[in-house]
Parts: structure tokens; sequence; C-alpha cells
């Protein structure tokens, strides 16, 4: 059971986001970059299959320079092999460029099963690993929170309104891992020791036939920052119950405009 793992390197949840000075750009000034942590489901769910049923899993990602932390984390959890597809510095958020370069990094491999997040944090969009399955013309199913792989087929369960959804698709396909799916590993220090002298994988976007800002299927004219949140108004009505709710009802009625 060969899995490819698809990664990506995304600022810290609680990192203080800042805009850039060109105002398309996240400043990165003092980010610490993490693996996204939708793609930790996905990297759990492969090393599970290739513990119990053998194999490798590799790890894949698309990115600059400071992506390999990413990948490095990956090895350190127990990734066998990892390849860096270096660039990206004009994608941002750009699925279809992001997907069309993983399937041509994808060229030449052995695989059973595709693994991806079900979003990277950060853009958000939600659209790479289907995106990647129709350029790999696989079958994927999105948003799994249950998986079972069998001889040649696999079972996956996502969770629909009112109960959970079961889908069956032969292999190779792909899927992306919904929070739910398992509980990710944490890597030991042997791991991360090990890790720092393992191999990655070096390619250059060049080489896969794809200019990076050509021909973009997503741009991005600017970023803003969301408002900041009012205060909101506390009302105290311990002496006068009767006031509050006047005063509750009047602002519904003439600032939140709710009734």
């Amino acid at each position: 059971m060969n899995c490819i793992v698809c990664v990506t390197s995304v600022p810290d949840t609680a990192s203080v986001i800042k805009i850039g000075p060109d105002g398309k750009k996240i400043d990165e000034g003092g980010i610490k970059w993490i693996l996204s942590p939708f793609d930790e489901y996905a990297l759990e769910a492969a090393l599970q299959l290739t513990e119990a049923k053998g194999g490798e899993v590799t790890a894949v990602t698309y990115g600059p320079a400071r992506a390999e932390a990413a990948l490095r984390d990956c090895l350190a959890r127990g990734a066998h092999q990892a390849v860096h597809v270096a660039g990206g510095e004009a994608t941002l958020g750009d699925s279809f460029t992001i997907a069309t370069v993983l399937a041509k990094a994808f060229a030449g491999r052995s695989y059973d099963l595709v693994l991806c997040g079900v979003k990277g944090v950060g853009t958000d969009c939600s659209q790479v690993g289907q995106m990647l399955a129709e350029l790999l013309a696989i079958p994927h199913v999105a948003n799994v929170t249950k998986l079972e792989v069998g001889d040649g087929s696999l079972t996956a369960g996502r969770d629909v309104e009112g109960g959970q959804e079961r889908v069956e698709c032969p292999l190779p396909a792909l899927i992306t891992c919904q929070k739910g799916l398992n509980e990710p590993r944490y890597a030991a220090l042997k791991g991360i020791m090990a890790a720092k002298k393992k191999p990655v994988e070096k390619v250059e976007v060049a080489s896969l036939g794809v200019t990076e800002g050509a021909d973009p299927f997503y741009v991005v004219r600017s970023l803003e920052l969301p408002p900041p949140a009012s205060e909101g108004t506390i009302i105290k009505g311990e002496d006068d119950p009767a006031g509050a709710a006047a005063q509750l009802v009047n602002l519904l009625r003439s600032e939140a405009k709710a009734i």
C-alpha cells in the first residue's frame, strides 16, 4: 500500500497576521510556519495504512524553501520519503495551478492512494484535492471522516446533514481528510533527529513544464484584515430587569436592526 500525502506549510494559527507592503501577501516576518492541521489527518491515515498493510508513505509539497520544514515534520512522524517542488511564490490560492504542479510531480511514481487535507489553513479553498484527482484521472472522495481500505477498493464515510454517507470506490483513488478521521501522532525526539538526516528530493517547478504566473486560474488583487470587532454593549439589569429588557429591545430594533 503506497501512499502519497500532499502537504502544505501554513502560518501557525496563533500567529498575528499582518498585510505585506504590496497589499497582496502577508508579512512573513515573525511568522512560524507549520504543517497544515488538516494535512496531519491525511498523514496519520497514510501511516496507519502502511503500518497495517506494508508499503511506503511519500510526502509531497509545493512551496518556497520554508516549506521544507513541513516535510521534515512528516519524516519525523514516520513518512518514508519526501519530495519538495520548489516554487509557489506566485500561486497563492491558485488551486488549479497547485493541482497541476502536483499532478506533474506524480509522473512516474507508483501509488495506491493519494491523501490531502480537506483544505489548507489560510486560503481555505478546499479545491486542490478534487482538481488533482481529475488531473490524475482517478476517483476521489472528499471530507472523509472514516476510512476502510481493502484489496483494490476503499470505503469512506463522511458527515452529511442528519447522518453519515458511505462511499465506495476502486483504487487508486484520492481522498481529502477531515477532522475526526483519526488522532494525529506527535513526532518523537528520535524521529525528529532522524528526520534531519533524511534526504528530501528537490524538484524545480520549471522542470515540470509549468511557468508560474503565466496563465493564472486565480489572482489575488488585494488582502485586507477583517474589521476590528466591536466591544459590545453590556446591559446591567440586576436592579431594574424590566428597564434592561426595554433597553435591549430598543438596541435590537434601532442599532442591530434584528427586529
